[in-house]
């Protein structure tokens, strides 16, 4: 198992004990600093106390469930969250995504791959970009500028608030205007080839993106090229 460089918290959030042992005991192993929460309430209790790297958040708790817990969270700040869903319901996951999840696994789950995804979205919050992926740190096309650096983007002089996965895709996008990536090949750029995350995911996260960006006036961030993938759109502002 390969070791976190720096010393991370994870706040994991689940009303079975058990599972807050077995993945406590993992991400230990793996050299992050796990606290746990028993429900929803004292998740939100934890995130506020001891401001986590990110949180493991189950979305069946009693108190308050981790949908409720996600949206308040998103409402003050961009705390990565990688959602446990009890049942393989799409309904569910597709949910927490579009409410600014980072990532999702589907119980019962192996604690290597909770370990596995932890340790992706903490590379993408907290490693610096290659270099040969931006110049002086920024990224800039037409009106959209995105600071690698500091994970903002902007649209002319407005910030946009973008969770890491959001910022990830875009990020690829941005740093290759011209070129029409597929679904699969945004999940490698992600995490690697092999990743189990389906293309219903990867649509949420680009419709979330859109939504932002229209709001500041950029509905032209992405464009879909139907029937093989996305690409940066023209950032112009044209049809806003």
């Amino acid at each position: 198992m390969i070791l976190c460089p720096m010393p991370r918290t994870i706040l994991v959030a689940d009303d079975d004990p058990h599972i807050r042992q077995l993945l406590v005991f993992a991400l230990g192993k793996a050299g992050l600093d796990a606290i746990e929460a028993e429900d929803g309430e004292a998740a939100l209790e934890a995130a506020e106390a001891r401001r986590p790297d990110l949180i493991v958040l189950d979305i069946n708790m009693p108190r308050m469930d981790g949908l409720e817990v996600c949206r308040r969270l998103r409402a003050s700040g961009e705390l990565p969250i990688l959602f446990l869903s009890s049942r393989d319901d799409e309904i569910d996951r597709v949910l927490g995504i579009e409410l600014g999840a980072d990532d999702y696994v589907v119980k019962p789950f192996s604690p290597r791959e909770v370990v596995a995804r932890v340790m992706a979205i903490l590379r993408r919050t907290h490693a610096r970009p290659p270099a040969a992926d931006h110049v002086g740190a920024a990224i800039r096309h037409a009106r959209l500028t995105l600071d690698v650096e500091g994970w903002q983007a902007r649209w002319d002089e407005t910030e946009v608030p973008l969770t890491v996965t959001e910022f990830s895709i875009l990020r690829t996008l941005a740093v290759m205007p011209g070129k029409v990536f597929s679904r699969d090949a945004i999940i490698d750029r992600l995490h690697g080839p092999g990743f189990a995350i389906t293309d219903r995911t990867v649509d949420s996260h680009i419709r979330n993106l859109r939504a932002k960006f229209a709001q500041a006036g950029g509905a032209d961030v992405i464009e879909t090229r139907p029937g093989i993938g996305y690409r940066l759109g023209t950032c112009t502002g044209a049809g806003a």
